[in-house]
């Protein structure tokens, strides 16, 4: 009797550690793709174009033949198409945060607005603002964050990254958004 319960302590502790096996699921998460994505996005809607930064191509024929090889042989477009997450959605969400941006530029420069280190707007130092101000900035932000809020879920969907995995993103776009703030 006593080696028949054994027997069936073995494989009760057998079947929960293989229950407990299957549970254990490594989500990768894209972090560089992310980073790339949350750049691009942050950049346009801020008006901060760092890509743009080459120089006007020259007319002589060398610097002609290097950029036919570049061309020929890069795989640039394949890049761009890694990293470029869009749909209407998105783009829409893009225009409304951008057009609020020009709003809320200046509140930031006064520290009336600070970027979270969890992607989202918050409220800095609102001493000097009457309670109108107050509502009114506070509004501004609610709505930012709203929006920010779908964007982070719209990216992930692009991505085809985990729901769960949002405050992920979030916190990478973080990191952007304090970038372009002066």
């Amino acid at each position: 009797m006593m080696k028949h319960q054994k027997a069936l302590v073995m494989a009760g502790i057998l079947g929960l550690l293989s229950i407990f096996a299957c549970v254990t699921i490594n989500i990768y998460f894209p972090a560089e793709e992310v980073k790339s994505v949350a750049g691009e996005i942050v950049n346009d809607i801020r008006g901060q174009d760092q890509n743009n930064s080459a120089p006007p191509p020259s007319d002589d024929q060398s610097s002609l033949f290097r950029r036919t090889l570049v061309a020929f042989f890069s795989s640039n477009a394949w890049a761009q198409d890694a990293t470029k997450v869009s749909n209407p959605t998105i783009r829409s969400l893009k225009e409304k945060m951008k057009s609020r941006y020009a709003t809320m530029k200046p509140h930031y420069a006064k520290g009336v607005l600070k970027e979270g280190s969890d992607g989202y707007v918050a409220l800095g130092n609102t001493g000097g603002l009457g309670l109108k101000e107050k509502r009114d900035i506070g509004a501004l932000v609610d709505a930012e964050n709203s929006d920010r809020k779908a964007l982070y879920l719209e990216v992930a969907k692009a991505m085809k990254i985990d729901p769960s995995q949002v405050n992920k993103i979030a916190e990478i776009f973080a990191a952007e958004w304090k970038k372009t703030v002066r």
